[in-house]
């Protein structure tokens, strides 16, 4: 299960953005090292935790992984991770069709936890109230990635997405097969795969 994140501006030591790199970036990258071992022990699942913020994301390659302008860049960077785990999935599970390895992406809900801990300053008063209200905590906001993890009978829908433990359909983007090619090609070349490193052929 992908759960790692993070929702912060910057920029890390490897040039990418922060969200971007810690979001999707680290994800793809532990996939791909660990597909020989999931193969190897299949039926396996991969969840990837991805978020209804994706509906906002905008993914580009002549600017993936690079901080978006604007004084709202570091939400824009976080929806966009999102949009990359959507589309991460959905390409994931179109490369190890009939290899017993499933794969889905999750909206875990609005969850009180450490995420939004770099939130700036300015916007914390309007931001925090929301959470402590209408988010969920973090036993509420695991049951969509368990759900995918270990019920039964979901190998059918390998690449979708889930919400409340109920397939849902993601924004129109993330289901752009074109788009989420475009994604497992570049992001092997920023994580410096090219190609290799057990990498699966669609």
């Amino acid at each position: 299960v992908s759960f790692a994140g993070v929702s912060a501006g910057g920029t890390t030591e490897d040039g990418f953005s922060l969200s971007f790199q810690v979001n999707h970036l680290g994800h793809f990258l532990l996939t791909q090292l660990l597909l020989e071992r999931l193969q190897s022990c299949a039926p396996s699942r991969v969840v990837i935790v991805a978020s209804r913020a994706h509906c906002a994301g905008r993914l580009r390659p002549d600017t993936l992984g690079r901080p978006p302008p604007g004084p709202l860049s570091a939400f824009q960077d976080y929806c966009d991770s999102k949009l990359a785990n959507v589309l991460h999935a959905r390409e994931l599970a179109t490369r190890l069709e009939g290899t017993q390895v499933t794969c889905y992406a999750v909206h875990p809900g609005f969850v009180n936890t450490e995420l939004f801990r770099h939130t700036p300053l300015w916007l914390k008063p309007l931001f925090l109230p929301l959470v402590w209200l209408f988010f969920r905590d973090a036993a509420e906001g695991a049951r969509t990635p368990l759900h995918c993890a270990t019920q039964e009978g979901l190998e059918r829908f390998s690449g979708r997405y889930f919400a409340d433990c109920r397939l849902q359909e993601p924004w129109p983007p993330a289901r752009d097969d074109r788009l989420a090619r475009m994604l497992w090609e570049a992001s092997e070349r920023l994580v410096g795969l090219g190609g290799s490193g057990g990498s699966p052929s669609p």
